[in-house]
């Protein structure tokens, strides 16, 4: 594939600035929120990433990722990158949705008793804004799986706050949803669906900006809350040298 062929807009015309990092010391990683059009070559290592670890877990067929190569669909990933620089876990952003069409729940609930409810809540809530989670991943190293999946649990919050969204959702088997608990999640009093085959049971979670904080582990509210701290400190900073630069040509 050529970089021409990846999409230098995503659908919904949402531009970040500029990738933004930090280190989180608990997983001994350094985050990158970024979007596609900025960090095509960690684009492609996330999607790699990604493919590897639904293949060794048997749920390809629930990442199509000549479907979503192009990240034309895709307003923000996140990629979590150890001390050498290798990809050790990510997740992207879809939205915001603009009807429950938009969402790739409706094809995970297709025909099962769940539909209309997944329809109506995802409907009553795209006034407000929506963020849809997918193609979460992260490393099989016992030492780093779950502070690492603690830092990716977060990073909704942070398109939130970007885009000034108020909800965040994510569909996945319990015994992940239960992991990305940690930071305010709550389980959808929907039927679970048979997705992506009947090994699975897959709930939907939805994360609400005004009150996660009643639901999240206190740890998880501080670092939520430090993290966007730190991402609106730089954009104002590079916005000032950016003006200041701009005065003196």
């Amino acid at each position: 594939m050529s970089w021409s062929d990846l999409e230098t807009v995503n659908r919904n015309g949402f531009h970040l600035p500029h990738r933004f990092t930090w280190r989180d010391a608990a997983a001994d990683c350094t985050l990158v929120m970024t979007q596609p059009s900025i960090d095509r070559d960690l684009w492609q290592d996330y999607l790699r990433g990604a493919e590897r670890s639904y293949r060794k877990h048997g749920v390809e067929r629930a990442l199509d990722v000549a479907a979503i190569r192009s990240g034309h669909d895709t307003v923000m990933f996140w990629a979590a990158l150890d001390p050498s620089g290798r990809v050790i876990g990510g997740v992207r952003a879809r939205g915001p949705l603009r009807s429950a069409d938009d969402s790739h729940a409706v094809i995970e609930w297709a025909g099962q008793p769940g539909l209309a409810r997944v329809r109506e809540m995802i409907t009553q809530r795209v006034p407000f804004g929506i963020l849809e989670m997918k193609s979460a991943f992260v490393t099989d190293d016992p030492d780093r799986n779950d502070p690492v999946t603690k830092a990716l649990a977060r990073s909704g919050f942070h398109a939130l706050a970007l885009m000034d969204l108020q909800f965040c959702m994510a569909t996945s088997a319990p015994y992940v949803l239960n992991r990305w608990r940690s930071s305010g999640g709550t389980v959808a009093s929907i039927p679970a669906t048979p997705y992506p085959d009947e090994r699975y049971q897959t709930r939907m979670m939805w994360w609400d900006r005004r009150t996660f904080a009643h639901h999240a582990e206190p740890a998880q509210v501080a670092k939520i809350l430090s993290e966007i701290a730190q991402i609106h400190q730089v954009s104002r900073t590079r916005a000032v040298v950016g003006a200041g630069f701009g005065k003196a040509q």
